[in-house]
């Protein structure tokens, strides 16, 4: 019969042509098609709320749904639905009832032109397992006889698994003798005396629904082969040898089937004595590599089987007895599946022929059913529908042929179903695109025009461009239904039409084509490094269409994430005309920084690497690692992060708690690339460590500080240096030391041995001590020669060997040694000559020193004078404000102080020695910056009303730069408390303004008002002023003069005020000049000492000569008294070798001293950017 099926069928395709695939647009008619619906089977847990079935299928007419039970209609309790899908066919099920709604579901989705269906769904509701409660005698076995504990564990949901312990939860040892089968018993293949026990338990986990359930205990009792009345003979008795036999499996031969892909599971557990073996086997073939060997022998396992994988398998069970084999008969089936794909649907033409074939395979072979509709469908030759076997055959089709067919291919192990929309129509083409539908795309990019039609036949969709005879062509041009342009051209542009026709028809629409400039990036962000702190900024120049600008737009990312732009104003990132500024940049904004430059067309994109510099990390892990003596230790650090420039030093600090504790002082300076220091330390000091790292942005924060590492006393390691030797009277000589600093003492008791001898003498050497740094050698020849040397000493032993040095005692002329050199004033001045101002009131000036040939005797250092020659303010007016500054001793730079903002200087250096002053160098003009104003000098508050009050102040008598108006600050006070309890700023903008009205003040309440006049530079100190609004107006009558009376005697007072203190500040100008450079000549000489001359001035020794001289302080900077007035509040110790202090005559003392911290701050003492 099958064979005549078939032949019929192989007819019938040789007479009939394949229809289309079915593809119908949502818009036209169309059958229902199932989208996506929940597959079996589904296992509800016992703590799920709710169970979902779902459904859901397209179509029109929008499909509805109905449901069966076990082939019986079904109502559902609960369906869900949504906006898009009304009639949505989710079926709900509560937890509670879900017992009683165990079953196999089927989904039905229908329209007017057919019904679809879904595969059985089958819901699983599991109960709780448990064992039942069943007694169970204890088991009693003779010693070396098999056993069995029987578990029988309760059906659950999978997976389920089986453990054998004790009440006390130890697990039951498994071995050879022992072991669990797959059906969970315990199997004893010979009863030893330590099985017997009364607890032994079955327990069963099921893991999904979180269960475990307990069997009750059994007891079994392993009668001994010894009784215990028999003689100690026997004692050692054991069991009689026993053949092997099978506990599991029975019988000969199993018969083993199982479907493809699942997991082979063979078990042979053998009982005897002794415990026999298990070997497994496939008979006439190999075994499959894939095989494993479990539980001691007992279960061979193969997964994933495979058709091949089945056969004969036998077991072996051996010891010294004999053997027992079992048989296994493997058959690998398989479920219903399809040879290719699914039959798909199909959209035909009235009076064609209709074939749907079902290919499908499966062990054993199944049975194949068909439905329309959901009905059966069944062979009908009288009305030209042919069912045979896998195929059915629709001839000379009609439009009622239409509808859902239903292919369900089953056997033994399961089914498949296959839902197949014929339709069976003719129509006209129906274009489903819009008419003149716009498109855009950029110059060189692709472009496709849509042209979606249906009709049936399918109809045939053409291109043209309207007004352009013939067909489009070109190797840019394809057509699949829609225009593919690609490499859009300018010329492109323009009006397109597309036809679609078949035999019932044509129709058509217009589409148009705009060809736009494309969007570049012409300027891209360059690379940058820019300091931590300041703001940078990344250029992105670009060019797009003009037709495009509402919806271009810039967007920056950085390391791929777009960054938050916004228009507020504390917000840190600015985008203005494509550049993009980060303010205050920190570490977290280095990264690669993309500009992304788009349109709804296309966009574009470059990218830079933004690098953010910033002083170095704080060295980490400091340590003292190495002891090396008492007095010289190593110490070692892990250098921190560089942040992107490198090191260039490390500055060890030191703090000894004994002369100056808490102040940090430079020990050690160490290269960049190197992360230790060896130190060579005072003895009696109690120190602590630390140490920051310097690159080219800065110097880093100090580390943490060592633990106190004490030195032990010693003798001092230095005697004193720049020793002078003067002969001030005749018969007499001073001599005078630079004495050792505290920290050099080395230990307790200080003091100087002095000797001194006559030179050319055999004379001995007369010694002193002194705890001084002077001794005066009296009755002394006229003019002789001397040598002398100072040693230091303390109690704990003496300085190394001293120094001779030679002297003269006085003579009785003081200028003859001079006269006797032919020492005379300098006769060149230094050359190259340089400025640079560092801020409105402190500059450094360079000079290259004039040759030494030229000084014409000892160098006694350097004289910088300066004027200012007029003020930037007022250029017309010429000035003449001098002022001069000694620097002693040998250099080629010093720092000068004191100057005016916003002025023209001009600078002269000359050279002097103890004669008098060289020639001047060729003067220097330059220009001092604007800074910021001086306190305005007067501030009134008048006019005070309920919510408003006046305000009326004088320009600052010194404005340094321009005046750019004033910056007003006013606070609400809560009087009994004087707490601020409002704050406001106004920015006054015009410079001329002398007053202001405050309004919308809260009655009589207290105020206090700041005031700061304000430049380009900044703003000054501001002037306090406090008043109070009143608390009630005065009488009608009375308000009008009274307002004009205080307003008109606060503006008096303030004029009044106002020239007094002009015309002081005129007077005292006047009155005090500034130390001129002809008046500085004239000090020279008679004063002798000012120059240090006396009548050993060839004969002093010095190891330097950088101690300013007498008498050529800077008493001459300033117009005013007090120093720190007129001098720029940035601190000069940020430009000065030293601490940079002013003593009371002016004298720059940073200048010569020693480097040091200000205070106990943790504040490294790093290099400024300048050394003087």
């Amino acid at each position: 019969m099958r064979l005549v099926g078939t032949l019929q069928l192989a007819l019938l395709l040789a007479l009939t042509s394949w229809a289309t695939g079915l593809n119908i647009p949502l818009e036209v008619e169309q059958l229902p098609t199932i989208v996506t619906y929940t597959t079996g089977p589904i296992i509800a847990l016992p703590f799920d709320p709710t169970v979902k079935i779902k459904c859901k299928a397209k179509g029109n007419p929008t499909p509805e749904y109905r449901w069966t039970k076990d082939g019986e209609d079904f109502i559902p309790p609960h369906i869900t639905t949504n906006k898009t899908d009304p009639t949505g066919g989710t079926v709900v099920l509560l937890n509670k009832h879900l017992i009683n709604f165990q079953g196999k579901y089927r989904c039905y989705a229908f329209n007017k032109l057919g019904t679809a269906m879904t595969e059985e769904i089958e819901l699983i509701a599991p109960s709780v397992p448990k064992f039942p409660k069943e007694g169970h005698p204890p088991i009693a076995v003779n010693e070396g006889e098999p056993f069995t504990l029987h578990c029988n564990p309760p059906e659950g949901v999978a997976p389920r698994q089986i453990y054998w312990m004790s009440l006390g939860l130890q697990h039951i040892k498994q071995d050879d003798r022992v072991s669990m089968g797959i059906d969970g018993n315990l199997y004893f293949s010979n009863a030893l005396q330590k099985d017997s026990r009364k607890d032994y338990c079955c327990f069963a986990a099921f893991q999904r629904i979180r269960t475990i359930v307990q069997k009750d205990a059994m007891a079994v009792v392993v009668k001994s082969l010894n009784p215990g009345n028999e003689s100690d003979d026997n004692a050692d008795a054991t069991p009689p040898v026993r053949r092997p036999s099978l506990l599991l499996p029975s019988g000969v031969q199993t018969v083993k089937v199982l479907l493809k892909g699942e997991t082979l599971k063979l078990e042979c557990i053998p009982e005897g004595y002794p415990t026999p073996m298990v070997k497994w086997m496939k008979m006439g073939d190999k075994m499959a590599p894939r095989n494993k060997v479990d539980r001691h022998g007992k279960l061979l396992t193969i997964s994933a089987v495979e058709e091949r994988d089945g056969g004969k398998y036998m077991c072996t069970a051996e010891n010294s007895a004999g053997e027992a084999v079992h048989y296994f008969d493997v058959i690998v089936e398989e479920q219903p599946k399809w040879l290719t794909e699914p039959p798909q649907g199909q959209l035909t033409v009235i009076g064609s022929d209709v074939h749907i074939k079902c290919s499908v395979t499966g062990k054993p072979p199944p049975d194949i059913t068909w439905r329309r509709n959901g009905e059966l469908f069944r062979d009908d030759p009288d009305n030209n529908r042919r069912v045979l076997d896998d195929t059915v055959v629709i001839h000379n089709a009609t439009p009622e042929d239409s509808a859902v067919y239903q292919c369900d291919a089953s056997n033994v192990h399961g089914s498949i179903l296959a839902n197949i929309n014929i339709m069976v129509m003719n129509m006209a083409p129906r274009i489903l695109t819009r008419d003149y539908q716009d498109y855009a795309v950029v110059l060189g990019g692709d472009i496709t025009m849509n042209c979606s039609a249906f009709g049936s036949p399918l109809p045939e969709v053409s291109w043209s461009k309207y007004e352009t005879p013939g067909p489009i062509e070109g190797d840019r041009f394809s057509q699949n239904g829609s225009l593919q342009i690609i490499i859009a051209e300018k010329r492109d542009s323009g009006k397109y039409v597309c036809v679609a026709s078949n035999r019932e028809g044509k129709s058509s629409i217009a589409a148009m084509l705009d060809v736009k400039d494309p969007t570049k990036i012409v300027g891209p962000p360059q690379d940058a490094q820019v300091i931590s702190g300041t703001t940078a900024q990344l250029k992105c120049q670009t060019e797009y269409d003009e037709s495009l600008q509402g919806s271009f737009e810039v967007v920056w990312r950085r390391d791929g994430e777009e960054l938050p732009l916004s228009f507020e104003e504390n917000s840190r990132y600015v985008l203005d005309d494509g550049m993009l500024q980060i303010m205050n940049v920190n570490l977290s904004d280095q990264g690669i920084y993309t500009c992304i430059a788009r349109t709804s067309l296309d966009e574009d994109n470059a990218t830079a690497l933004l690098t953010i510099l910033d002083v170095p990390d704080a060295p980490t892990y400091l340590e003292i690692s190495e002891i090396k003596s008492p007095r010289n230790v190593v110490l070692s650090w892990v250098p921190g992060s560089d942040h992107n420039s490198s090191i260039t030093e490390f500055i060890v600090e030191y703090e000894e708690s004994q002369w100056e504790p808490g102040r940090w002082k430079e020990q050690q300076k160490v290269p960049g690339n190197q992360a230790t220091a060896e130190l060579a330390l005072h003895g009696h000091l109690n120190y602590q460590f630390r140490v920051y790292a310097v690159n080219a942005v800065g110097p880093g924060p100090p580390s943490e500080p060592t633990e106190g590492y004490k030195t032990p006393p010693a003798a001092p390691d230095r005697n004193p240096e720049n020793i002078k030797i003067q002969g001030h009277l005749p018969h007499q000589m001073d001599i005078s030391w630079e004495p050792l600093l505290p920290i050099e003492h080395n230990g307790p008791g200080l003091e100087y041995k002095v000797s001194y001898r006559k030179l050319g003498v055999e004379d001995v050497w007369t010694e002193h001590l002194v705890k001084r740094h002077s001794f005066v050698v009296r009755n002394t020849s006229t003019f002789v020669p001397y040598e002398i040397k100072i040693q230091s000493r303390n109690s704990h032993g003496k300085g190394p060997d001293p120094k001779v040095v030679t002297g003269y005692s006085g003579e009785d002329v003081v200028f003859w040694h001079c006269l006797r050199e032919n020492v005379s004033v300098p006769t060149a001045a230094p050359r190259d000559v340089a400025v640079e101002v560092f801020n409105t009131t402190v500059l450094r000036v360079s000079w290259t020193p004039a040759p030494p040939a030229t000084v014409r005797g000892h160098l006694g250092g350097y004289d910088v004078q300066w004027f200012r020659k007029r003020s930037l303010l007022n250029p017309n007016k010429v000035l003449d404000e001098r002022q001069s500054m000694s620097f002693p001793g040998k250099r080629t730079h010093a720092i000068v102080p004191g100057l005016k903002p916003f002025s023209e200087y001009r600078l002269t250096v000359n050279v002097f020695n103890k004669k008098g002053n060289g020639p001047y160098s060729d003067p220097v003009t330059f220009n001092t910056p604007e800074g910021v104003p001086a306190q305005v000098p007067i501030l009134t508050a008048s006019n005070a009303q309920k919510d408003t009050i006046l305000l009326v102040w004088g320009p600052p008598l010194e404005t340094n730069g321009i005046l750019t108006g004033y910056l007003l600050q006013y606070h609400l006070f809560d009087e009994p408390t004087l707490e601020v309890v409002d704050s406001q700023e106004i920015n006054i903008t015009k410079a001329d303004t002398t007053q202001w009205r405050l309004r919308g003040l809260e009655e009589g309440r207290l105020y206090r008002f700041h005031l700061s006049a304000c430049t380009r530079a900044g703003c000054g100190p501001p002037l306090a002023q406090e008043s109070r609004t009143v608390t009630s107006a005065p009488a009608e009558g009375q308000r009008s003069d009274f307002s004009t009376q205080g307003w008109f005697i606060g503006t008096m007072c303030a004029v009044a005020l106002l020239t007094l203190v002009v015309l002081m500040a005129c007077f005292v100008r006047r009155n005090k000049g500034g130390k001129y450079a002809v008046k500085e000549k004239e000090d020279l000489h008679p004063d002798v000492e000012s120059r240090g001359m006396n009548d050993d001035t060839s004969c002093e020794y010095s190891d330097s000569e950088e101690k300013p001289l007498k008498g050529r302080g800077l008493c001459s900077l300033n117009d005013d008294d007090t120093v720190g007035d007129s001098i720029s509040r940035d601190s000069l110790v940020d430009y000065a070798d030293g601490g940079g202090e002013f003593d009371e005559d002016g004298s720059f003392i940073g200048e010569y001293s020693e480097s040091k911290h200000g205070g106990s701050g943790s504040a490294p003492s790093g290099p400024g950017p300048v050394t003087a």
